[in-house]
């Protein structure tokens, strides 16, 4: 979504980096820049030019920092001030320490809410909670199946009732879940193509009989500056706590996510992403705005890592690869785990300095979860064991066998093996470096045994990501 924005910016910035010293000129002709591009990005212009202000105001007083160049401090300042915009922190759900905690989800029709409820009721689910989701949306056609489908998909009760009456429903549900012991009540509701007098109504109906701990506006990031529009009006009407932005690895230009909570002051707390049933994820302002900026958001990799890839088995992968016993059938239980974390190009925009890759992938089909890699998963499935273990043992009779058997062509086979002996290739070298360091190091260290002056930053070492990156080499030779 934030391509066009980030790369719009990013131009802006170029122009400052090489001045030693920043004129008051300078400053305007950046800010000019980034204010384009953040009009262009469908941003409203009033928040815009409060936006401009406040950066020019801080770029002009006391804000250039000595560790910094006065280029990156201006970055730095933009930064901060797009945080802000946003939010500044990661704003949290409202939950009730007398279970269960009632949550309403609102917004109109088509803009995801039904699975919305599904992907926060796995999300509360994943965090050690017993959610039950509600179907009042007693008007749509298929709405009560729908909830039912998304409830069975991850794992959670759906309450229901063969009634018309959507303000009963929400009102018995309380019952069910006190009876089934569920802590946490999420109400799906009826919308509308547009606000109407008779939705707003039974949602404040609703509100008044179950009184909702969390009010959630479901909002379409692709319909760009409405979103606004829309969340001030139910904000108005519900007083809303808090918006989940759905779709935001569409193509729409991000005005939604940056204005928002200037425009209404209701904080966004969740984006989805695609139409995959997944957790919904927490929105963090401060990582948002260092996407955009393309700083990438490391710390986001890390936790959608630490959430998809099992410790102690990458602690048993690590062991294999120092003892050099990875096999393909270690990549094959790498391969699984990796591919949880969807999206090869959003992995990427978290990485800093990967822009130049992402732009290489651009119109390349890629997932995770995709082609390419349930070919590689097919192929590794079609071999013996002793074939996963010893890849010396397979030769052209058996690659002809574990073509035919996954699908695939011999071809195909022989650039999988191909690769997985470079990458294991690879590990080798790695790890004798790693061991060089490390002996490197202690002999740097002083009589006292502290180490020399200086730091080193170095990226997060997330087991399977930089292994199966190696194994893609062939599809993108780039990424060798």
């Amino acid at each position: 979504m934030f391509e066009d924005l980030t790369q719009n910016i990013q131009e802006a910035f170029r122009k400052l980096r090489g001045h030693g010293k920043l004129t008051e000129e300078d400053i305007d002709k950046a800010l000019k820049d980034v204010r384009m591009a953040l009009l262009s990005a469908d941003v409203n212009y009033k928040i815009v030019r409060q936006f401009e202000k406040s950066v020019k105001e801080r770029a002009l007083g006391t804000e250039i920092l000595s560790a910094l160049t006065p280029a990156q401090s201006v970055i730095k300042i933009v930064d901060e001030e797009l945080a802000e915009l946003m939010g500044g922190k990661a704003a949290k759900l409202n939950i009730s320490s007398h279970p269960p905690t009632i949550i309403l989800m609102v917004g109109l029709q088509g803009s995801g809410k039904t699975t919305s409820a599904g992907k926060l009721a796995l999300a509360m689910k994943n965090k050690g909670k017993r959610p039950a989701l509600v179907a009042a949306d007693i008007y749509r056609p298929a709405a009560i199946k729908q909830l039912q489908v998304v409830g069975e998909q991850v794992g959670v009760p759906v309450f229901t009732e063969d009634i018309k009456d959507a303000v009963q429903i929400a009102k018995d549900s309380l019952a069910f879940a006190n009876s089934h012991a569920r802590d946490v009540l999420i109400i799906d509701t009826a919308g509308r193509l547009q606000i109407d007098e008779k939705l707003m109504q039974e949602l404040k109906d609703i509100k008044a009989t179950v009184k909702p701990h969390e009010i959630l506006l479901v909002v379409d990031s692709m319909i760009g500056q409405e979103a606004v529009n829309v969340a001030e009006t139910f904000h108005k009407a519900l007083t809303v706590d808090g918006v989940v932005l759905t779709k935001l690895d569409g193509d729409a230009r991000g005005g939604a996510a940056l204005s928002i909570k200037a425009a209404t002051g209701c904080p966004i707390k969740f984006v989805g992403m695609g139409e995959k049933i997944e957790p919904l994820e927490v929105f963090h302002p401060d990582r948002m705005a260092s996407r955009i900026l393309g700083m990438g958001d490391v710390l986001s990799l890390i936790e959608k890592a630490q959430s998809a890839i099992d410790a102690k088995t990458a602690e048993k992968m690590v062991k294999k690869i120092k003892s050099d016993e990875f096999t393909l059938a270690d990549f094959l239980d790498q391969l699984r785990q990796v591919k949880k974390l969807g999206s090869l190009n959003d992995l990427l925009g978290m990485i800093p300095g990967m822009g130049g890759l992402r732009k290489k992938l651009a119109g390349v089909d890629f997932d995770l979860d995709g082609k390419e890699v349930k070919h590689m998963e097919a192929i590794i499935l079609s071999m013996t064991p002793q074939e996963r273990k010893d890849t010396s043992i397979i030769d052209a009779k058996r690659r002809k066998r574990i073509a035919a058997g996954s699908g695939t062509k011999i071809a195909d086979v022989n650039r999988l093996l191909k690769q997985f002996d470079e990458m294991r290739k690879m590990m080798r070298k790695m790890q004798n470096s790693q061991f060089k360091s490390q002996t490197s190091s202690k002999k740097s260290k002083g009589k006292k045994g502290k180490s020399k002056k200086g730091r080193s930053v170095t990226a997060p070492k997330i087991p399977g990501l930089g292994g199966l990156l190696g194994g893609l080499g062939g599809k993108f030779p780039f990424m060798k």
